[in-house]
């Protein structure tokens, strides 16, 4: 175990942290370590990344991810510990400089639901055990960060379904020529990736040790213990990232050809997210070809393909990937080709989702319907923010149209001696959003207050990440921070322009406010003091940074 650097002297104190330089240090620690794993300098890769293991700044960031943003933060491990007070995560940052040597513990087994009511097992490891891996990560992920493929879209910094539902539309367009597709699905991959493999392609790592004991420190169910010789558990903080380097290399196993733009140039092309991925060529025999190659790859990985789920398929049959269904249509009389592309919400993904909202108008028909409203719309909201990106248009009139019928229900059970006209006026009227329509559902006792229609999301087309950037090359920091500006669309309207206003930074730390941890509104002068709720007096930040605001005092976020 490493002792950390670069720290004040006596126990840390969670609330004094400056988290501007905190992130600071660890940014260009990533930075250095890719340019160098860049420019093929492997002794000086190793170099940073002792330093990284050892960095405080990292224990710091580490301890925040695993107690603070990660969702998992609140489920404990067989040792049944959680950290939840900032003295007791000052603690554990300063635990982790204190250990040695390390013993991983086994992971606790845990299921949660999958789609058509199969569960996915989880291993949660301890809370010690994660942090490590949180400091681990930082010191590995930018190494292959300068040597993944370019497309990979899964579980990698800066990237995600959008870019990899883009790059599927650039190469199944009518007009390529790539309109077969071997829709690929490994056997119960994350369970069977192979340990040595995997192992000896991170060989030379500082903590390769303590990855390979994370690996073989199996997991705990109904109070057994049950060995792991293969797969990396899912719920590790470094498993998604351990995963992505046992499928690098499935593009060059395929031959597939790139120009120096990065734009593809072969007969085959391939679209990855981490272990869901297409592999689209030209003829019916080579997609057929294509998938033996794929099984001889796997099988020397420990992985196989499930028969029963991949399919060999026209581009005219079409399929689902990533919750989008992705076909060739006839259009003879609107396209040269006589065909046109079309990736919409699929029907699965539409399924669940009234199954989800139909459980939620049940659950709170006796509830305030303020309760009820403010459940329902981050549904709507980030559902259509997912899918604006596909020819969503017709879905989202659809759904609101059954939204409609759900509401009107809602308002009869509740009000049974009650007529149409009354619960016409006590439910439904117009909003600022949409003066168009008088039938929007709303709150009787806050009439401002209304649900979301899914058809106010405006469709936009997703930019598809270039090439092979990556957040770690300092080069492309402008790139990132125009990227980071357009999520900002992803949030309610309030927060939205309270984001644009700070060009989407948090005040405090200066970070990047989509960041994926949760935010909040900060007043600058207090309520309390005749603050108000104008505009001029409020800043958007991290849940995180505003406690650490109000913990030392700050009268103002930007302190």
């Amino acid at each position: 175990m490493w002792l950390a650097a670069n720290r004040a002297k006596g126990p840390t104190d969670w609330n004094a942290t400056d988290w501007r330089q905190v992130q600071r240090t660890v940014r260009n620690l990533r930075q250095r370590i890719f340019r160098a794993s860049e420019e093929g300098n492997h002794r000086k890769v190793r170099s940073l990344q002792n330093l990284m293991l050892r960095s405080h700044a990292n224990a710091l960031l580490a301890v925040r991810r695993v107690t603070q943003v990660n969702r998992g933060k609140n489920t404990p491990g067989v040792d049944k510990v959680i950290v939840k007070t900032p003295r007791a995560r000052g603690e554990l940052v300063d635990r982790l400089g204190e250990f040695t040597p390390w013993k991983a513990k086994p992971a606790r087994r845990v299921y949660i639901p999958k789609a058509k009511g199969k569960f996915r097992p989880l291993g949660i490891p301890v809370i010690v055990d994660r942090a490590m891996q949180a400091i681990t990560l930082n010191a590995l992920e930018p190494e292959w960060e300068a040597r993944f493929e370019g497309c990979s879209y899964g579980f990698r910094p800066g990237r995600g379904c959008h870019d990899a539902i883009a790059s599927v539309y650039n190469i199944a367009r009518p007009n390529k020529n790539k309109k077969w597709v071997l829709d690929a699905d490994v056997k119960g991959a994350f369970d069977n990736i192979g340990h040595e493999a995997l192992l000896q392609a991170i060989d030379g790592f500082p903590a390769k040790e303590l990855v390979r004991q994370w690996l073989k420190a199996g997991y705990v169910e109904e109070g057994r213990f049950h060995a792991t010789e293969a797969g990396t558990p899912q719920g590790g903080v470094v498993s998604p990232l351990l995963a992505n380097i046992a499928f690098h290399g499935l593009e060059a196993a395929l031959g597939v050809k790139r120009r120096p733009s990065g734009k593809i140039g072969g007969k085959r092309a391939l679209v990855r997210y981490a272990d869901d991925f297409l592999v689209f060529c030209e003829t019916e025999a080579d997609a057929m070809a294509a998938k033996a190659d794929v099984s001889a790859w796997l099988a020397a990985r420990g992985m196989t393909l499930s028969e029963e789920k991949t399919r060999t398929l026209h581009l005219s049959e079409g399929f689902d990937f990533l919750g989008f269904n992705i076909r060739h249509y006839r259009a003879r009389k609107t396209s040269r080709s006589g065909w046109k592309l079309l990736i919409k919400p699929g029907d699965e993904a539409v399924k669940r989702l009234k199954a989800k909202i139909k459980a939620e108008w049940i659950t709170h028909r006796d509830t305030r319907t303020e309760t009820l409203i403010n459940r329902l719309n981050p549904v709507i909201r980030g559902w259509a923010n997912y899918y604006r990106n596909g020819v969503s248009k017709e879905v989202f009139a659809s759904l609101d149209n059954w939204m409609f019928q759900r509401a009107v229900r809602y308002g009869l059970r509740r009000h049974p001696k009650k007529g149409w006209t009354w619960i016409k006026a006590r439910y439904f009227g117009r909003s600022l959003k949409s003066r168009e329509t008088k039938w929007v559902f709303r709150d009787p006792e806050n009439p401002a207050l209304h649900l979301l229609n899914f058809a106010w999301t405006s469709i936009e087309r997703h930019v598809l990440v270039k090439g092979g950037a990556s957040p770690d090359d300092p080069r492309l920091r402008d790139y990132w921070a125009v990227r980071n500006k357009r999520r900002v669309k992803e949030l309610s309207k309030r927060q939205r322009k309270l984001a644009e206003g700070q060009e989407g930074l948090c005040p405090h730390c200066k970070g990047s406010l989509m960041n994926d941890e949760e935010l909040h509104i900060h007043h600058v002068k207090r309520r309390v003091d005749g603050g108000t709720d104008d505009p001029s007096n409020l800043k958007l930040v991290h849940l995180y940074c505003h406690q650490q605001v109000h913990a030392v005092g700050y009268e103002h976020a930007d302190a």
